[in-house]
């Protein structure tokens, strides 16, 4: 299993970008990311379900989910944060080119004592044969211990992926 990560808090990188290689059509991994099912069935990280509540696959379209700690552990580390068990994402697709590129913004508004703003994770996807490459990188957020919790977090959901796809080098 390939994984890169490289955290903006740890390094002087802009951003933090993840790398996985997995036996699948670009169908089947775009997919993941643009519907309802997919995007549910592996974004939320351990410990949390998401509930998609709009998922507009398009150049600007809406994407609004709701992450939901489930695991008492994960409740607890929510409350020890200052955040509620439970909170709505927004995001818009801000780059959408089918089976090769996708971006969403998401505004992060639902941080006590943080000023609103926006962070963007950006997907691309490298079909080679029966394998194809996806490269995600998400912009740093407000501090370097949030990047560094937003990064763990990412690494969670790609191993939920994971499970779902051989992933490979």
């Amino acid at each position: 299993m390939s994984d890169t990560i490289r955290s903006a808090a740890a390094a002087t990188s802009p951003k933090f970008v993840i790398e996985r290689t997995y036996r699948a059509s670009v169908d089947e991994l775009w997919e993941m990311w643009t519907t309802k099912e997919g995007f549910e069935s592996w974004w939320p990280p351990e410990g949390c379900r998401t509930e998609v509540h709009t998922i507009e696959a398009c150049p600007n379209g809406k994407l609004q989910y709701e992450m939901i700690a489930e695991t008492p552990e994960m409740v607890a580390v929510m409350k020890e944060l200052g955040l509620p068990a439970s909170h709505v994402e927004r995001a818009r697709f801000s780059e959408f080119r089918p089976l090769e590129r996708l971006a969403f913004t998401i505004t992060m508004d639902f941080l006590p004592g943080v000023a609103p703003y926006e962070s963007t994770l950006t997907v691309d996807f490298f079909p080679s044969g029966e394998w194809v490459r996806m490269v995600v990188s998400m912009s740093p957020m407000h501090d370097k211990e949030f990047t560094k919790m937003a990064s763990e977090g990412l690494e969670s959901q790609f191993r939920n992926l994971d499970r779902q796809f051989q992933s490979q080098s």
